[in-house]
């Protein structure tokens, strides 16, 4: 009774931690803009930007084309280009809507008194989540479904070939359930519909097996761990309502090792960029999916190799002297 009654406040404790720390102190760090222009026009505008001692890594383009190019690709969040007729803000709100605002309430407040800031959103969000409100709700659903299905996979006795086979159905029916409601109907996403559904089903899979391999290595206990890992962690680390380099260090880092915030910046890559920076994402939840099936594979193994009867001895004949 008393380690329940301690329990319980700890959980909350750490549960109001993971979610309430990293948004009280949402700021940027080193957040990647860029800035284009001839280098004589563009040196006041980058000496206001990094004012801000560790807010923004700036890459420098020759002109808004490049600018363009590099936030298409990913590589950047936004771009402030030097123009004769002053500042220009190129944003992609389809990478972040509050990072989006941040950067044209940044860019606005350094300008010169009176002077307009045109802002030109490259890579928009979806016209009917344009603040990524539903993208961002959709993050938590996804990973309990993954958690339920490694759940339900354990707890009905499935192993080995089975159990992956269970595992990779169930995830496939998710991501294709999951880019039929996000895209066919709420229209949240704009890409190709076959690969989003492939990356919502890669997701849930990653959580799903990682939660069924630490249930058959270490017995019904993984599916706690597993859960209290992805759920606590991975959910509130993932930088889906803002971005990684929003969130404090490591927690921004460490959010895109695991499943959720790989998930979500790949489902990003896929839906608004043509896949523009989808490797690191997609190997960290293939890695996920591999490790959390090998597990399950392994733990069926070493299973069944402790249940199965040991062979009796062979006697030897014994001839009467």
């Amino acid at each position: 009774m008393i380690a329940v009654i301690v329990l319980i406040p700890v959980l909350a404790a750490l549960a109001l931690w993971s979610f309430a720390w990293p948004a009280a102190r949402t700021a940027p760090r080193d957040l990647p803009l860029g800035v284009a222009g001839p280098a004589v026009a563009t040196a006041q505008l980058e000496k206001q930007l990094t004012s801000r001692e560790g807010a923004f890594e700036i890459h420098r383009y020759a002109d808004e084309a490049a600018a363009r190019s590099a936030i298409e690709g990913r590589t950047v969040y936004g771009a402030v280009v030097a123009t004769a007729h002053g500042p220009k803000l190129l944003t992609a709100s389809a990478a972040s809507p509050l990072v989006a605002q941040l950067l044209q309430q940044a860019v606005a407040g350094q300008a010169p008194a009176g002077t307009e800031v045109t802002t030109v959103d490259v890579v928009a969000a979806s016209a009917d989540d344009p603040r990524g409100a539903a993208l961002t709700a959709s993050v938590l659903p996804l990973a309990l479904a993954g958690v339920a299905a490694g759940a339900v996979v354990t707890l009905l006795g499935l192993r080995g070939v089975r159990a992956v086979a269970a595992l990779v159905g169930a995830a496939a029916l998710i991501g294709t359930v999951a880019a039929a409601l996000a895209d066919s109907w709420l229209g949240v996403l704009t890409g190709n519909w076959w690969a989003e559904a492939a990356v919502l089903g890669l997701s849930t899979l990653a959580v799903s097996a990682a939660v069924a391999g630490l249930a058959a290595l270490i017995g019904n206990s993984g599916i706690g761990l597993g859960a209290m890992l992805i759920t606590l962690f991975g959910n509130s680390f993932s930088g889906a309502a803002s971005a990684p380099q929003m969130l404090p260090e490591p927690v921004g880092t460490i959010g895109q090792w695991l499943p959720p915030g790989a998930g979500t910046t790949l489902l990003r890559s896929v839906s608004f960029f043509n896949g523009a920076a989808a490797t690191g994402p997609a190997l960290t939840l293939t890695w996920w999916a591999a490790l959390g099936l090998g597990a399950v594979l392994l733990g069926s193994a070493l299973k069944a190799r402790r249940t199965s009867p040991e062979p009796a001895m062979e006697r030897r004949p014994s001839f009467a002297s």
